[in-house]
């Protein structure tokens, strides 16, 4: 196990296609860091289904890191804050 697996709770992993993917309180985050100049953008997308429709939340932050594992390792964990702090009203 990484230590940013340690750090950050070890239950992400790579799907298909190489998104790090991770299930988090019924939502599934996937981390989405745009790759920048200077390295790499936090960004994520939250999704949940909903009466049968599947409701996603995009966000892309002014942080930077330099290197992607980190990116989307903090990605991960600000798409966490975000449901904590908003659960379902995050999609309106």
């Amino acid at each position: 196990m990484s230590i940013l697996s340690r750090l950050f709770g070890g239950t992400a992993k790579r799907e298909a296609g190489a998104e790090l993917a991770e299930i988090y309180k019924g939502f599934r985050i996937i981390a989405a860091p745009q790759e920048e100049r200077d390295g790499f953008r936090i960004g994520a997308r939250i999704e949940q289904e909903m009466g049968g429709e599947v409701k996603a939340h995009h966000f892309l932050r002014a942080d930077m890191l330099r290197d992607r594992a980190t990116a989307e390792a903090f990605s991960i964990r600000k798409a966490k804050q975000a449901i904590d702090e908003q659960g379902e009203r995050i999609f309106r």
